[in-house]
């Protein structure tokens, strides 16, 4: 897991040629061109973005997800949610989606983080991630999510 301010994004280079793609596209100029549920494509299925627009939840209402073969970047636009991280041992499997490379859990958190405008979480393969819960009541917000192949 990373959490860090969108202006350090370059600082996290070399982990991945896939992972640096998508961090050198972290800047004001691209989130802003970015339209709702707009898929962009930087490298076909390998490194693609999407932004979302969504109303944040009750914890109750949410679950964790991972991914086996994909790493999430998840950068708040506008708006703020909660999100908790665990390890996908720790969790029980509720549903499991090889296809889509997309397993569910229920559990309780490891690590939580409030994500805020100019922040963005990256979470790897082994990072659960149960994300849209609400701080401080429910709020609309705006969040561009980069899908990052790891292990092709």
């Amino acid at each position: 897991m990373i959490y860090a301010k969108n202006a350090d994004a370059l600082a996290y280079r070399g982990i991945h040629p896939n992972l640096d793609l998508a961090l050198e596209h972290i800047t004001p100029e691209f989130l802003a061109a970015l339209r709702d549920n707009q898929r962009v494509e930087l490298k076909g299925d390998l490194v693609y973005c999407t932004r979302f627009t969504y109303e944040t939840i009750p914890q109750e209402e949410s679950f964790f997800e991972a991914h086996r073969r994909y790493l999430d970047i998840h950068i708040m636009v506008e708006g703020e949610e909660r999100v908790d991280v665990n390890r996908p041992e720790d969790l029980k499997l509720t549903d499991a989606q090889e296809g889509n490379d997309f397993y569910a859990y229920q559990g309780e958190s490891w690590h939580s983080t409030v994500l805020k405008p100019g922040e963005f979480l990256v979470v790897f393969p082994g990072d659960a991630h149960r994300i849209k819960v609400q701080v401080d009541g429910p709020k609309t917000v705006s969040k561009a999510v980069f899908k990052v192949c790891i292990d092709a």
